[in-house]
């Protein structure tokens, strides 16, 4: 495909009440194609304001030419780790553009400058191109305890190193 990468703008933002359809959609679409939807995710997808902002997490939206194109929440742990990145969806249109990468690296430095050391996240070996990004931003394979998600096979923790 030939894109013309000077016309298209990428922007990540907040979340907005406006985003949640975008958030819900974008999960939905690609947690479908590999796995089933799990109680859990519709929890957060639902209700990302009282599961995930309220408690002091983020959710930051990936906009291409303003349209919602990725997601990504970073969820305020109570134990173990600062934040847990999860629900992160790229629709399928904008895959190849280098979204996921720059969603991960907006997030890493997001959650750097909330004095965070640690960001946790599960998510499936199946799903390569997502393990070898998470590998790229620096992640490495934990063990650690069970996940609610039945499709989790793989825990995954990031340092920061932001030692006070």
């Amino acid at each position: 495909m030939n894109t013309n990468k000077e016309t298209e703008t990428i922007r990540i933002v907040t979340y907005e009440p406006r985003y949640q359809e975008a958030f819900k959609s974008l999960n939905t679409e690609w947690i479908s194609k590999y796995f089933e939807i799990e109680a859990a995710d519709t929890i957060a997808l639902d209700h990302p304001k009282e599961y995930i902002l309220d408690k002091g997490g983020e959710i930051f939206i990936a906009l291409l030419n303003d349209e919602p194109v990725g997601v990504c929440a970073m969820i305020k742990m109570q134990e173990d780790f600062d934040y847990e990145m999860a629900k992160m969806a790229v629709s399928p249109k904008a895959q190849g553009k280098g979204i996921g990468l720059l969603l991960g690296r907006f997030v890493i430095d997001w959650t750097a400058k909330n004095k965070a050391t640690t960001i946790y996240l599960e998510s499936n070996t199946q799903l390569v191109p997502a393990i070898n990004l998470y590998y790229k931003l620096g992640f490495k394979e934990i063990k650690r305890k069970n996940s609610p998600y039945k499709r989790a096979n793989i825990q995954m923790l990031l340092e920061l190193g932001n030692k006070e």
